[in-house]
């Protein structure tokens, strides 16, 4: 039998615990699935500036198995997870200097780079990500894009592969990359096994934008604008048009529409349809309500533009929606949701979901 793949994850002080376990544990659920057939599988390895304990950002301490110094031998991956923490000018990512050095000097010698969530950062400043499309934390993306203009930064994906180098976005997001890296290695039969094994889909359909729709806004700096929001919350089957809206805050089509904008980086148009979407998202995950019932209750109007939305919105349907993220509450059980057959084909270059 060949050596394990041997993957080192790295360690310092305040790093994320998910990003950091997340990964390691679909990875160690493959390793003993192959290794039952004599494949390869994997060695996991946690490295610091020295070994010993590691406290996380939840208080919880690792242990590192090794120095860095020693880690770059005869590794196989490089896993970067990242950290956030509160600086002078709010949440900032953490970018430690001497771990900047070590991965710019070790990743020629591995045969791939991952990155979960704001470890993006540290890719990018050890000069690995100039030139590439990557996925990071949607909080930290815009910081990411500004310090390095030649970085292009997209905040949608859930995770994004260019050639050797993969990036992801937040904690969880560190679970599907591993699993797509499972996939690279062992098939999509062997990542099947392992998504069954932790709840996982192989594949989750659509990217960050299926987070709730105010999580991705900032606060708004003009209170009529911001009472707007929930007003619209409030009224989501009614006409929310933009004349309406901007009758609501009296001012002018043209003027609401800009200030909109600058406010809260989309259209009002972008926004109400975002607002549906997530209305619809909780009928059909608590309810039995049919689908041209959920498109008049969240002001879509038909099961035809309801369908439209979904897919330019979440990149699937509200029928596979519902088959995938509907509750127990609504009298289902794991068994009734089957992994569909084209999941187990998805591409390993995105981590969008299937699109038309």
């Amino acid at each position: 039998m060949d050596a394990p793949r041997r993957i080192v994850v790295t360690l310092f002080a305040g790093v994320e615990l998910l990003d950091v376990t997340g990964p390691v544990e679909v990875f160690s659920v493959a390793s003993q699935l192959v290794k039952r057939s004599g494949a390869r599988g994997y060695e996991m390895q946690l490295a610091a500036e020295r070994p010993g304990p590691v406290r996380t950002a939840s208080g919880v301490q690792l242990v590192a198995d090794v120095d860095l110094a020693q880690a770059g031998r005869g590794a196989d991956t490089l896993m970067v997870p990242g950290a956030i923490e509160f600086g002078t000018a709010g949440l900032e990512p953490v970018v430690d200097p001497a771990l900047v050095d070590w991965v710019a000097e070790t990743a020629p010698r591995v045969r791939r780079i991952a990155s979960v969530c704001a470890g993006a950062h540290i890719l990018a400043a050890a000069g690995l990500l100039d030139g590439l499309t990557v996925a990071t934390h949607w909080y930290t993306a815009p910081r990411l894009a500004a310090d390095h203009p030649r970085v292009d930064v997209d905040p949608d994906p859930i995770f994004v592969r260019e050639g050797r180098v993969w990036t992801c976005a937040g904690g969880c997001a560190g679970m599907d990359l591993a699993l797509a890296l499972v996939a690279e290695d062992h098939g999509d039969k062997v990542a099947l096994q392992v998504a069954r094994l932790l709840v996982m889909y192989l594949k989750r359909p659509g990217g960050q934008s299926q987070f709730s729709v105010p999580l991705s806004l900032q606060e708004p700096s003009r209170d009529k604008i911001g009472e707007l929001r929930t007003w619209i919350a409030d009224n989501i089957r009614e006409d929310l048009s933009l004349d309406v809206l901007a009758d609501r805050v009296n001012l002018s089509v043209r003027h609401f529409s800009r200030v909109f904008r600058a406010e809260y980086g989309r259209t009002p148009t972008a926004y109400v349809e975002a607002a549906r979407i997530e209305f619809a998202r909780r009928l059909l995950e608590e309810t039995d309500r049919a689908l041209d019932d959920v498109a008049a209750a969240c002001g879509i109007g038909s099961v035809e533009t309801l369908h439209r939305a979904f897919r330019r919105q979440l990149g699937t349907t509200p029928a596979e929606y519902r088959c995938r993220f509907r509750t127990r509450a609504a009298g289902l059980t794991p068994s009734s949701f089957p992994i569909a057959d084209e999941a187990a084909k998805h591409a390993r270059t995105t981590g969008r979901g299937p699109h038309p």
